[in-house]
């Protein structure tokens, strides 16, 4: 397995990392992602080590604490050997207090995820959106408060926008305080708007990029083409509202172009989505789910091989979209705002 630098920290962190979502499915949302119990959770956790995947993400919504809780127990006697990763802002109830990222709702949080796990410190903590309504000082305060009192190893974001994560940043340096060091973030073969701006902006901040869905809310795991209906278990059926949204013609022309270098390569089509995007810039680790051992098994094989550069132009070329202003406007100047989108 290999292992890349977490942006401008000294932490080393798998390509691939298991995203435990599919732990739990205590609500509906979640119970089309997966239900894993802690017997399932635990092979999956098991698997993972002996392939040299040893970082778990979860968060403390998914399955309201739930994934937490079935983590911390496929983990037990094993905490040494992984590295966890977890996350707060959404609300956990309906208390008026319960979501954002006020100091009371991040130090309340940071602990019951530490319960819930049954740690005594989190490896990446992530702020899981970005809150308008409280001051940037006091949210970067008090993480860089749980750094220093040794519950949380190091600070990341997720969802942000170019000016969030810029201005957070610029405050952190101000004050000396913790900054982010990773950005967790939508990007598929037909998700492409990272490329836009938070990519260049990782570059020059040194901000890695842990990537979320890589296969594009699960359009992308070879299932689903033309005039074909969706598989029976999927969770488009219950979830594709609240995902990304994709043109159906744009999905299938991308589709076309994954099946054919899938025969080429003699790999499957997840697998190939999974391992263009491991060859991005900024791309420091991809968040893999995984319903069971055979969906796990085969995300593990998208490492350890390289695709040629004609097959990274042909995917380029079908997932290629007009950017928004002023990004297409930049892009008639490109000898000035050279787009950082070739391999790593």
């Amino acid at each position: 397995m290999e292992f890349r630098q977490l942006g401008h920290s000294g932490l080393q962190v798998p390509v691939l990392s298991f995203g435990a979502g599919t732990f739990g499915g205590a609500t509906e949302f979640f119970k089309a992602w997966g239900s894993s119990d802690v017997a399932e959770a635990t092979r999956l956790v098991d698997i993972c080590l002996e392939a040299g995947v040893n970082l778990f993400d979860t968060a403390d919504v998914y399955s309201r604490g739930a994934s937490e809780e079935i983590l911390g127990k496929a983990i037990a006697g094993k905490r040494n050997r992984l590295l966890i990763s977890t996350k707060a802002t959404f609300p956990m109830s309906d208390g008026p207090n319960d979501l954002g990222s006020s100091r009371h709702h991040i130090l309340e949080s940071c602990e019951n995820s530490l319960r819930r796990l049954g740690v005594d410190h989190i490896d990446i903590y992530h702020m899981h959106g970005f809150d308008a309504l409280t001051p940037i000082e006091e949210t970067l305060s008090t993480l860089d408060t749980l750094v220093k009192s040794g519950k949380v190893r190091y600070i990341a974001c997720s969802n942000f926008s170019g000016w969030h994560l810029m201005k957070s940043l610029s405050i952190s340096e101000r004050y000396g305080w913790s900054r982010y060091v990773g950005h967790q973030v939508y990007y598929s073969l037909i998700g492409r708007e990272y490329e836009w701006e938070l990519m260049p902006l990782a570059l020059d901040q040194k901000v890695g990029a842990l990537v979320w869905s890589p296969l594009g809310w699960g359009r992308l795991t070879g299932k689903i083409r033309r005039n074909q209906p969706l598989p029976k278990v999927s969770r488009l059926h219950e979830t594709a509202a609240y995902g990304p949204q994709v043109v159906d013609e744009y999905l299938y022309k991308v589709v076309d172009a994954l099946d054919e270098v899938a025969k080429e390569t003699g790999k499957t089509v997840p697998q190939v989505a999974l391992n263009w995007l491991l060859e991005r810039p900024t791309v420091v680790n991809v968040i893999m789910g995984a319903r069971n051992e055979e969906q796990l098994r085969q995300n593990l094989g998208s490492v350890g091989w390289n695709l040629t550069k004609e097959q990274v132009a042909k995917l380029e070329a079908a997932s290629n979209t007009q950017p928004a202003y002023p990004y297409w406007h930049q892009r008639q100047f490109a000898n000035r705002n050279p787009i950082p989108t070739s391999p790593r």
